[in-house]
């Protein structure tokens, strides 16, 4: 992107960033207002290249970056754990992500430029704690995302603590994520009584190990927030997120412009 002298009713280039959401069904981006969270113009949506292998998808990012003539950095979710440049798990992609040095990936086909790649509920957390349902909130923010599975981000007065991945933890006899996701809802047939038993059963696990001052609660599910959360029976306060589809996105470009590497 050809940066501009930045008018009266736009954003100055040194605080636009770019973040492209890399998810099972589609890969969109954007650039980002930094200074306020929100997209500048619309997002770009591509359709997830099938099967979903490193080299299709990290064409179809390029796709995307290339869309809006962007030419600075660029950071990109995965949904998947990120240590130290490589991709250690792949949900809803190709399992040939796994081992994967993303960072080689990505620079290569983006033109050498800089990237920050990372977990895509770690991003949304990011997100949701600057600009969202966290905002102002001091202390541990957690972040969950009911869906397919059970996602989940925490931050410390800012900080992310990357990859958690609390929708394996064990609670009772079952992962978070087997009880209570939106996925077994739905397959259960359960109603949001029922369902909300099963929920408030795994966030008191998550309050007796991390204390959070609130709970973030994102994916789909959470646009009919008004339905569930007052059921639920757990001590920390639960909102619902706010920035809902950008929230990747806006995750992603925070990550780069921090020079943030998992």
């Amino acid at each position: 992107m050809t940066e501009t002298p930045a008018t009266d009713d736009s954003p100055s280039p040194t605080h636009l960033g770019f973040g492209v959401d890399v998810g099972g069904s589609g890969i969109k981006g954007g650039i980002v207002d930094l200074d306020s969270g929100e997209l500048v113009g619309d997002r770009f949506k591509v359709l997830t290249p099938q099967p979903a292998t490193p080299e299709a998808v990290a064409a179809a990012v390029a796709e995307v970056v290339a869309h809006f003539d962007w030419a600075g950095p660029v950071g990109i979710t995965l949904p998947g754990v990120v240590t130290e440049g490589i991709m250690r798990t792949a949900a809803n992609i190709d399992k040939g992500w796994i081992g994967t040095d993303v960072y080689e990936l990505f620079s290569r086909h983006l033109g050498g430029r800089a990237v920050s790649v990372l977990n895509d509920a770690d991003a949304a957390g990011m997100a949701e704690d600057a600009y969202g349902a966290g905002k102002g909130v001091d202390g541990v923010v957690m972040l969950l995302t009911f869906g397919t599975g059970i996602g989940s981000a925490i931050l410390i007065n800012g900080n992310l603590v990357p990859n958690t991945e609390l929708g394996h933890m064990q609670v009772g006899k079952k992962e978070a994520e087997h009880q209570a996701s939106s996925r077994i809802k739905e397959e259960k047939g359960w109603s949001y009584e029922k369902w909300t038993e099963k929920v408030s059963d795994v966030l008191k696990a998550y309050e007796a190990l991390f204390w959070p001052k609130v709970f973030i609660a994102g994916g789909g599910i959470s646009r009919k927030a008004d339905k569930w959360i007052p059921l639920l029976t757990n001590q920390t306060p639960v909102v619902a997120a706010t920035l809902l589809n950008t929230a990747g996105i806006v995750g992603a470009a925070m990550a780069v412009s921090q020079g943030l590497k998992t």
